[in-house]
């Protein structure tokens, strides 16, 4: 079983879909939301949250660090200032930190597509100083943009997955995390464990007329913009309840489910891990 540290946890999409395989177990979290704490906390009751990554100081065993590091500084829809010591994206800075300091085996990290592409003005550079500062901690890395959509979700949503490895695991010019394509991958993900249905299949059951509880969405009939919905008695009640001192609840959730990375890819990352470990073993015990 490996040992997972989870950082910038949120709700815990890295966890859910790593131990969903079955051979991983998380034993610390990481996140400084308080909403999203709650929900770490009623998930994993028996596993501590610790609050801020940047005071964080492990000292167990541990096999993974995952971390999808504050995207607000390298994203298109944020200011761009870039991963600096001043930016909220620059916390990846406590990521290398803990790399270096714990050595796992294996290091995943999530975030924006933009990541790989920008600054503007140096294309590419961003990404050169995730994998400089992951060089100098001597890890090799293997990259991929995995979008929603290809694991059947009706949304693009490109993220850029990274995992980082001891250079002394790759054992061929490809690296010990060789698998079988992507288009192979993803059918063997959602069928194993999510029952993601297919992306032709979602955009369909999006399209029903019928929402269970209510007789048909009269209420998209003429509308043209938020202003429209305004005091109309039609409208269905919202899919994420309840209230915290006067102040809707599920904006918190909302934001947490944003926010969250997709549990299907990390649980394809996963099994891509367990049986690259199965290869190494079968190695070496011939």
């Amino acid at each position: 079983m490996l040992k997972v540290l989870d950082l910038f946890s949120g709700i815990g999409g890295f966890s859910l879909g790593l131990e969903r395989t079955g051979g991983f177990e998380t034993v610390a979290f990481c996140e400084i939301d308080p909403f999203c704490q709650k929900v770490l906390n009623k998930h994993w009751p028996d596993v501590p949250v610790y609050e801020d990554v940047r005071t964080l100081n492990y000292d167990g065993a541990i096999d993974v660090i995952t971390g999808g590091f504050p995207c607000q500084d390298i994203s298109l829809a944020g200011n761009l200032a870039g991963i600096s010591n001043d930016t909220r994206s620059g916390l990846w800075s406590e990521i290398i930190r803990l790399v270096r300091n714990l050595r796992p085996s294996y290091v995943i990290v999530e975030n924006v597509a933009n990541l790989l592409r920008g600054p503007t003005e140096q294309p590419g550079g961003w990404f050169a100083r995730i994998l400089s500062d992951l060089a100098e901690c001597g890890y090799d890395a293997e990259w991929e943009n995995i979008p929603a959509a290809s694991l059947g979700a009706i949304h693009l949503r490109e993220r850029a997955f990274i995992v980082a490895y001891p250079s002394s695991k790759r054992q061929s010019e490809t690296g010990e995390l060789q698998y079988p394509r992507a288009t192979q991958r993803f059918p063997r993900c959602r069928e194993k464990v999510f029952s993601t249905y297919d992306r032709k299949e979602r955009v369909q059951r999006s399209r029903q007329k019928q929402v269970q509880g209510f007789s048909g969405l009269s209420w998209r009939e003429n509308v043209r913009g938020v202003a429209d919905l305004l005091n109309r008695p039609d409208l269905p009640p919202p899919l994420f309840r309840g209230s915290r001192d006067g102040v809707p609840h599920w904006v918190d959730r909302i934001a947490a489910c944003g926010n969250a990375i997709i549990p299907q890819i990390a649980h394809m990352i996963g099994y891509a891990i367990l049986e690259a470990c199965n290869q190494s073993e079968n190695r070496t015990r011939t």
